[in-house]
């Protein structure tokens, strides 16, 4: 009797419950019976839309897919090498010509690496970290030795002369453009070892008909010597372009070239350099106007910066107006102007001349270029029959001098006289330079 009131107890108890359930589902369906309808309308109304904004996402999609694409393909076949990174310098992508600049052929797009294991360039990881850093755009050139596991091969793999231009991408990506410079340095090579040569031949006949024309000197009598005179001064143009093609050539081989440095007292040195051109500024009427410290000791070669001062001063003879003075203006900078440890001597060359034209400043310093004019002929080129007109090497053969002696040269148009400006700085400046005390 007990376990037959527990069982009919259990099975009131559930049908209880089943009855409520059934009453809480018709309850709940009577409640979402209209809005389910309204919905179902509503759907029916916006669904031709949705499908249509739904097809005009796709096409936008297979768009922007092929525009990625073409821009892969540009890529890919440019003429420059192009590389990508992610935030912790994984490569990504990159064309064909990188692979070719950077030897990685046996790279594979699906493979994920660190670029330094790669290619173990340590200046491109660090212009990457740097692009990276700062969030801005970064250039950078260096020397390329390829690595390979091939010791056979290795021996046919030439270092590469690479220039890369690198832009921050977001996510903290990185893309590198890359340039390969070396062919372009390889025909300059040639060109120059091809006029080296050239001018070493020349270097034989050229002091022959000199030797003649000197004989036909002493023959010939005035009015038929003129055209004499004139040929001398043409052979003496071209011996001395000769020479000084073989110079630069020679410094620029060698940028370290061997130099007789001792003490030399640079005012005094200039002095000897104005005397020498002497003749020619008296005919303009020219002075030279010195102004800093008498005593200015440097370490170098005497006759290389004699031929500096040389050049310079005689381009400032020949380009400025008469009755006028050449300005030569030398300070000590203090070395808390500067980051070098050893304090720097400036020696600024003024003339009132026209100046360079604002085209021709970047470009003074390059072999042969001839620039404006009106500075590449002066007053006296056009008066004179026989004037020697300059052969566009002295100004790369004065920077190259300069370089070899750890300085450089700017030139610059003076705000003041209107003239050129030529700034000249040495850092070999001797002790006994800087025990005076001076006021500028």
């Amino acid at each position: 009797m007990l376990l037959l009131g527990f069982i009919l107890g259990l099975a009131v108890g559930i049908g209880f419950w089943v009855w409520q359930q059934v009453q809480l589902n018709r309850y709940l369906g009577r409640l979402l019976r209209p809005l389910t309808s309204h919905s179902s309308r509503m759907g029916l109304l916006l669904l031709p839309g949705l499908r249509q904004e739904i097809a005009m996402v796709k096409q936008q999609q297979q768009d922007l897919q092929q525009s990625l694409q073409t821009y892969q393909d540009l890529l890919d076949f440019a003429p420059v090498g192009y590389l990508q990174v992610d935030e912790e310098n994984q490569l990504l992508w990159c064309n064909r010509q990188a692979q070719e600049i950077l030897y990685l052929q046996r790279w594979q797009p699906e493979q994920v690496r660190l670029l330094l294991e790669l290619v173990r360039s340590y200046e491109l990881d660090h212009l990457i970290e740097q692009t990276r850093d700062r969030q801005k755009p970064q250039t950078g050139e260096w020397i390329f030795h390829p690595s390979c596991d091939d010791a056979a091969e290795m021996q046919t793999i030439k270092s590469l002369a690479l220039r890369a231009s690198s832009l921050p991408l977001p996510n903290g990506q990185v893309g590198v453009f890359l340039e390969n410079r070396q062919p372009l340095l390889d025909i300059n090579q040639v060109r120059d070892r091809s006029f080296s040569d050239l001018a070493h031949e020349l270097r034989t006949p050229l002091t022959s008909i000199r030797l003649v024309v000197e004989t036909l000197q002493i023959r010939l009598e005035p009015p038929l010597n003129r055209w004499v005179n004139r040929l001398m001064q043409e052979v003496d143009r071209l011996i001395n372009l000769v020479q000084s093609w073989l110079d630069l050539t020679q410094m620029e081989a060698n940028p370290t070239m061997q130099l007789q440095a001792k003490a030399v007292e640079l005012r005094s040195l200039i002095t000897s350099v104005w005397e020498t051109l002497e003749p020619l500024a008296q005919r303009q009427h020219l002075s030279l106007s010195y102004s800093g410290p008498e005593n200015l000791w440097i370490k170098a070669d005497q006759a290389r910066i004699f031929q500096v001062f040389l050049n310079l001063l005689d381009n400032s003879i020949k380009y400025s107006p008469p009755s006028t003075s050449v300005y030569v203006e030398a300070k000590i900078l203090s070395t808390k102007d500067n980051d070098s440890a050893s304090p720097i001597l400036e020696i600024n060359l003024i003339d009132s001349g026209v100046g360079f034209s604002e085209a021709d400043l970047p470009h003074v310093f390059e072999r042969f270029y001839r620039g404006d004019k009106a500075r590449t002929h002066s007053p006296q080129d056009s008066n004179s029959i026989g004037a020697i007109v300059g052969n566009g090497l002295g100004l790369a053969i004065v920077e190259q001098i300069l370089i070899a002696h750890g300085g450089s040269i700017k030139a610059m148009n003076h705000p003041e006289t209107g003239g050129a400006w030529m700034q000249l700085q040495f850092r070999e400046v001797m002790a006994n330079s800087l025990s005076q005390d001076y006021s500028y």
